[in-house]
């Protein structure tokens, strides 16, 4: 069974790393009508790239990523025990058959492992009641996680001060990252837990909004924001920085208040699968 789920898995970052989702090819192409000059120029040929690479079974960045994957778990799920192997055999599996490029580099030698390795591939677990499983599966960009920051302010700055953090990070950090990005902010939490529920926020679709209509307000604000501040198509200027913004919001202790950001590049590639308990595997997103 684990050599099963490993091929499917691996068959998953495929598509992953070669096929952008439905609503972030379609956010791009409205953003090359709106756009003019050089920000147009640079959107049609990032499109031309989506259609090319799709055509051509080519993965559409040369940087394939950090394979990011987000598992929920059921406590029923029966194959719990093989579930973490057959993730990292899959990343072994797409590595030589995509290729993907190496991208897990060893701290003390400074050579690369392929894309396995200490703490490579990330995966985050979480359980869930059930026993399916959903596997949502992110390739990670170096220049886009380069693009992350976290802020412990402190409570007196509210929610305007995690505007202006997010504002201040963007315009700061967002023309390396390949824009137009999709920016995922948490608020509160912990240090960690907010790090993490920021990049979680990167698996909602363009357009989505949250369902706490004040949290709904403030991504619309920041999104309008973030693309008055003329960044553009892979940091060259225009009218679209970021296709979307996304919100967490989440508990705080009465002395914090973190913040986090992390950041998306144009080439936002995800997958989503779930397992039945018969370990059936689909495609769901």
């Amino acid at each position: 069974m684990k050599d099963k789920l490993a091929k499917e898995i691996a068959k998953a970052i495929e598509e992953a790393v070669i096929t952008l989702p439905e609503d972030v090819e379609v956010a791009l192409k409205k953003a090359y009508e709106i756009e003019e000059g050089t920000a147009k120029l640079q959107l049609q040929n990032i499109i031309t790239n989506i259609e090319m690479a799709r055509r051509e079974r080519k993965p559409i960045c040369q940087d394939t990523g950090m394979q990011t994957f987000f598992v929920e778990m059921g406590v029923d799920f029966k194959y719990r025990g093989i579930i973490k192997e057959a993730i990292i055999d899959a990343v072994k599996i797409a590595t030589e058959k995509v290729p993907l490029r190496h991208n897990a580099i060893d701290i003390l030698k400074g050579k690369s492992t392929g894309n396995v390795g200490r703490g490579m591939p990330i995966i985050h677990f979480d359980l869930i009641p059930g026993e399916e499983c959903f596997i949502d599966i992110m390739p990670k960009g170096g220049g886009s996680e380069n693009a992350s920051a976290l802020k412990m302010l402190f409570p007196g700055d509210g929610l305007e001060g995690a505007k202006k953090f997010v504002l201040d990070t963007v315009a700061r950090l967002a023309p390396a990252a390949c824009p137009p990005v999709v920016v995922g902010v948490a608020i509160g939490g912990s240090a960690d837990t907010a790090m993490k529920m920021a990049k979680m926020m990167l698996l909602r679709k363009i357009g989505e909004r949250s369902e706490d209509n004040e949290i709904a307000a403030m991504e619309e604000e920041l999104l309008g924001k973030i693309n008055e501040l003329g960044i553009g198509a892979m940091g060259l200027g225009g009218k679209i920085t970021a296709l979307d913004v996304h919100i967490s919001i989440s508990s705080r202790h009465p002395a914090t208040f973190p913040v986090a950001v992390a950041m998306q590049c144009w080439a936002n590639r995800r997958r989503r699968l779930k397992i039945d308990g018969d370990g059936r595997i689909w495609n769901i997103e």
